[in-house]
């Protein structure tokens, strides 16, 4: 049997600072590359015909989905590895060069390490998605659109890097993927996914109030095995916490205690929601300190967990320590401060 042909995938628009370094990394590891043009008025066609894609055009229709399938369609190769320009391969080529010799009878999933900021600090947050798709498997869904099968998924040993949540990337993107998630919503109210992705647009644009909203919803809604599940709990405890409702975060958040027992992000989220609470009621801070302390200890006891939806690089190590650290700090017990410093030094 003749090799299974790889093709890259991508739809864009005005990604012409971005879209050279996606093909770059891809094009020794590809048998071809395809983006499909959405109706850029910058230069992406040209770039991207220079580095070696074939170029296609797309009327945009207020449809992620829909732009998708024909990419796929026009890729209509073996395999299809669906990334976008604000992504690039950071290891892995060599498992992709292995799948020309793999039938497409599942579904790959890749690790994706975004980076972002907050509190004037770089993040990282690691989730697996399904992106290596055989060349039948389309999609469904306005925005947040999600490929459609019944397929096993197979997670594969490829990190792709995704820089779309600086902050000069989200005001550009503004308003583009709510007013689609308005749409979807309006024809699914039910459908708790979409609440969930609204209320993580919302977060991102420092909106807690609609952003809690959307979240209640979907914990609502939400089936047992919603593999974002963690995530959304997280979520919304951070954004009680900056709302400044504590106690309906924590009550929000004690039945989720055994769900969540394997997550060092949960334990951070409640650690960091009992110490706001500590500072803005210093009455009940000789109650709340040992459940602080015993939070992020679960953290450092759990370690990096970076296969969980959502997972936060830090939760389980440096940052976990260092917010322990500080509370023994000021209770008094500096030796083991130092200690617990020294065993999770900041990565450099």
């Amino acid at each position: 049997m003749p090799p299974f042909r790889l093709c890259l995938v991508v739809i864009a628009r005005d990604e012409a600072p971005r879209i050279a370094r996606l093909l770059d990394s891809l094009r020794p590891w590809v048998d071809e590359m395809l983006v499909l043009d959405t109706g850029s008025v910058d230069a992406t066609p040209q770039i991207a015909a220079a580095h070696g894609a074939r170029v296609e055009h797309f009327r945009w229709c207020e449809d992620f989905s829909a732009a998708r399938n024909r990419a796929l369609e026009l890729a209509a190769a073996d395999w299809h590895l669906v990334l976008d320009a604000e992504e690039w391969l950071i290891a892995g080529g060599e498992t992709l060069q292995a799948l020309r010799e793999l039938p497409p009878d599942f579904v790959g999933c890749l690790s994706l390490r975004d980076e972002f900021h907050d509190e004037g600090q770089r993040r990282e947050v690691s989730q697996w998605l399904s992106r290596l798709l055989p060349g039948a498997v389309r999609y469904a869904g306005r925005v947040h659109e999600q490929p459609q099968h019944r397929l096993a998924l197979r997670q594969l040993e490829l990190l792709i890097g995704h820089d779309g949540y600086q902050p000069e990337r989200l005001a550009a993107k503004q308003g583009r993927n709510r007013a689609l998630l308005l749409q979807a919503l309006q024809a699914a109210p039910g459908d708790a996914y979409l609440h969930y992705q609204l209320g993580k647009d919302c977060a991102v644009y420092e909106e807690h109030e609609p952003a809690e909203a959307a979240f209640a919803r979907a914990a609502e809604l939400a089936p047992d095995d919603a593999p974002w599940w963690t995530d959304l709990v997280v979520r919304r405890i951070f954004g009680l916490k900056r709302l400044k409702r504590h106690e309906a975060a924590i009550a929000f958040a004690e039945p989720q205690m055994l769900r969540c027992a394997e997550s060092p992000d949960f334990f951070f989220a409640l650690g960091d929601l009992l110490l706001d609470f500590a500072a803005d009621e210093p009455a009940r801070g000789e109650a709340l300190l040992p459940l602080i302390e015993q939070a992020w200890r679960a953290c450092l006891d759990l370690g990096e967990r970076p296969e969980q939806a959502g997972a936060v690089a830090g939760r389980g190590s440096h940052l976990a320590a260092r917010n322990l650290a500080l509370l023994l700090d000021a209770t008094g017990r500096e030796a083991e401060a130092s200690a617990l410093r020294a065993a999770h030094p900041r990565p450099a």
